[in-house]
């Protein structure tokens, strides 16, 4: 081997951690094992009060949403994996979630139940399963989360042969303290001191039956002399759960019923074995490692848990309630796993109709994971996959993703039933955005009277889809801009396969059309926010209005600055600004309260009020400027075949600001330019 080779080796090797590889493999004796759960009595914690433990790990948020305090679990943001399998916008379901993983930790019941993720189509149950595989399984690989299990080792003359008699790992890599016998163990771990204030050692259940056949035969051979059985034959072992290798994590997914083994659960007889041991009833001649074995000391999900064939289901029974399994031809044998199934909305509808499922039906903790119904929250998922990292090449527009997410979360909103709202308005009201006449009291009422809404709609899989679609087409000179989304959004509604029916059809379609109305409301917003860029100009005409409410509602006289008379509030000045954003003479008075009772508050927590501190206000004011010189430059003239120029200076100014400011580039900023003005042109805009 050369030289340079032999370096690149010792630099890949350089890379390796080695301390960390040989806790995660270390091994000792039984009475080791003891004095390390005397000093760290969790790790022997069961499979929910160790799943819940890594979720809390990660840190909470708490925060206020419509009066209602909320938790942020930051585990589900999965940031250790770059937001990659990342949950937005669920989290009253998740704290659902986590409360349920909490109580069956206490052992208060939940933990006799299979936890049971219902909800539509593309709502995030598969994530929120993988998200919990995965984190479990990288809790075990800390210090904070380990966990052991043991192998018998130097078996020769109990009947096992060739490597088995050297060394059989716990064939459900189980708990070592379940070598202690159940008679005296609950003696033995009090007397021992192994519980601590923080935590109490607490160990239930009996060994497999392997492991029951080599414990008796031992016990047989040392005439019942327990401490020479745990000293000469039990090394105990660190566990690393990993669902690759099938240590300690299960997945289960329905086949068809020709198919479908209830051994694939439970395990199966190793033929192999049974000429060499006699018998199909000997353990020896056993393969335990159906997905409830493998997953022991961790979890199991079933993918579409309702279209299990009914053999199936009987196991999930037991094994919930009673945490047993029956493998073909043994007794009932101990599990400790976290039993976790996802379904769809029409599954689940299944289940409800069906007489024969109740036994399931009692045994399951259902939570819902609706889709989400918070725009901004909706966005995320889309900015996820769709951003200037992963896609190259092609520059998105802004609000294209807005757009998008728009329209998806109001096919999912119930249409109001009282508040003379609109869809879009309910949109943005659940979004957080303050619209006057409105207030928080306003979106608990409309959520309770929403009893399904996030149940149905469209799934941000269909999103992605027709995103991806207007990725690759040809069109567009490398930009991507909303109109291009939306019209693949609506082409794809005559052949999407989940709109059962016309009147969905048309519904969706009609959503479409108010989405492309709001939008064009932005875009005029951010075109005349462009022109009227100048924020000296804006900051002036703001402190102006400002002194003038203040004296007006103080009812005091105001200072001209170029003539340094008192003169009375200049009523003209302020009811310009507030016609703006359509503040009705006979609220006018409340309207400049409100300002003044907002600089107010701000002063109180120590900041400072600026013009763009206020959105109602920041907009009139905008909005005044622009008035003010829209003149200065005609945007119909935009559409005209020919620009002087003067406004084409004018207009590469604006195009400048659009770009800097607003995300645009060269193709982009001149599109919306053209299709602002072209509004203009119709007279749509306000003059």
């Amino acid at each position: 081997m050369s030289e340079q080779q032999l370096g690149m080796t010792k630099r890949i090797a350089a890379m390796q951690d080695v301390r960390l590889y040989r806790e995660l493999h270390w091994e000792g004796s039984f009475e080791e094992y003891l004095e390390l759960v005397r000093s760290r009595p969790q790790v022997t914690r069961n499979a929910y009060q160790r799943l819940y433990d890594m979720v809390i790990s990660y840190g909470t948020e708490e925060y206020i949403d419509n009066k209602k305090k909320l938790i942020r679990y930051n585990f589900f943001k999965d940031e250790a994996n770059s937001g990659a399998n990342a949950i937005f916008g669920l989290d009253i379901p998740l704290m659902r979630l986590v409360h349920v993983l909490k109580a069956a930790s206490e052992g208060y019941g939940p933990e006799k139940r299979v936890i049971l993720l219902h909800g539509p189509v593309g709502s995030s149950k598969s994530t929120i399963a993988r998200l919990l595989k995965q984190g479990v399984e990288n809790y075990s690989r800390t210090p904070e989360g380990a966990l052991y299990s043991f192998d018998w080792i130097n078996l020769q003359g109990t009947g096992l042969s060739g490597a088995d008699a050297e060394r059989l790992p716990s064939p459900m890599n189980e708990e070592p303290l379940r070598l202690i016998p159940p008679e005296w163990r609950a003696r033995a771990l009090e007397e021992l001191g192994l519980s601590n204030e923080q935590y109490r050692v607490r160990v239930d259940g009996d060994l497999d039956p392997a492991s029951r056949f080599i414990f008796k035969h031992l016990m047989l051979k040392y005439e019942g002399d327990w401490s020479q059985l745990v000293s000469k034959h039990i090394r105990a072992r660190r566990l690393v759960l990993s669902e690759k290798d099938r240590v300690g994590i299960g997945t289960f997914q329905p086949k068809d019923e020709k198919n479908q083994d209830s051994t694939e659960l439970t395990g199966d007889i190793n033929y192999r074995k049974i000429a060499e041991y006699g018998s199909d009833s000997d353990p020896r001649a056993f393969n335990f490692d159906g997905e409830f074995n493998i997953a022991n000391r961790g979890i199991i999900e079933f993918i579409e848990v309702l279209k299990l064939d009914v053999a199936f289901l009987y196991d999930l029974l037991g094994a919930s309630q009673e945490h047993k399994i029956k493998p073909k031809k043994f007794a009932q044998t101990d599990i400790d796993e976290v039993i976790l199934g996802h379904t769809n909305e029409a599954e689940y509808k299944k289940l409800l109709n069906n007489e024969f499922m109740e036994a399931l039906r009692d045994r399951t903790i259902k939570i819902d994971i609706p889709y989400i119904t918070k725009l901004h929250e909706e966005i995320k998922i889309y900015e996820k996959d769709f951003n200037s990292r992963r896609i190259k090449g092609k520059h998105i527009a802004p609000h294209t993703l807005e757009v998008a997410a728009m329209w998806s979360v109001m096919t999912r909103l119930e249409d109001p039933k009282k508040h003379s709202l609109s869809l879009v308005q309910k949109m943005k009201l659940y979004d957080g955005k303050v619209l006057p006449g409105y207030t928080q009291d306003t979106v608990k009422e409309l959520r309770k009277e929403a009893k399904r809404e996030g149940m149905e709609g469209i799934s941000p899989r269909y999103v992605q889809d027709k995103i991806s679609n207007a990725l690759v087409n040809e069109s567009g000179e490398g930009t991507i801009n909303p109109f291009m989304v939306l019209n693949e959004l609506e082409k794809g509604l005559r052949h999407h396969s989940l709109i059962t029916n016309e009147e969905m059809r048309k519904r969706y379609g009609e959503a479409i059309g108010l989405v492309k109305r709001e939008y064009e409301e932005i875009v005029k917003n951010e075109v005349q926010r462009a022109i009227s860029a100048d924020e000296d100009a804006i900051g002036k005409l703001c402190a102006n209005y400002i002194d003038n409410i203040k004296a007006f509602t103080l009812k005091e006289r105001v200072k001209n600055r170029y003539t340094g008379q008192d003169e009375e509030p200049d009523e003209r000045l302020m009811r310009s600004i507030e016609e703006k954003i359509e503040i009705p003479e006979n609220r006018k008075e409340d309207f400049r309260r409100e300002i003044m009772n907002f600089i107010g508050a701000l002063a109180v927590d120590g900041k400072r009020f600026e013009w763009q501190t206020n959105d109602r206000l920041r907009r009139a004011l905008e909005l005044k400027l622009f008035e003010d010189q829209k003149d200065s430059i005609k945007l119909k003239t935009l559409v005209s075949a020919v620009v002087d120029k003067d406004t084409q200076e004018k207009i590469d100014i604006i195009k400048s600001r659009l770009i800097k400011n607003f995300g645009y580039n060269e193709v982009s900023a001149t599109d919306v330019l053209n299709y602002v003005a072209s509004i203009f042109a119709r007279g749509d805009a306000k003059e």
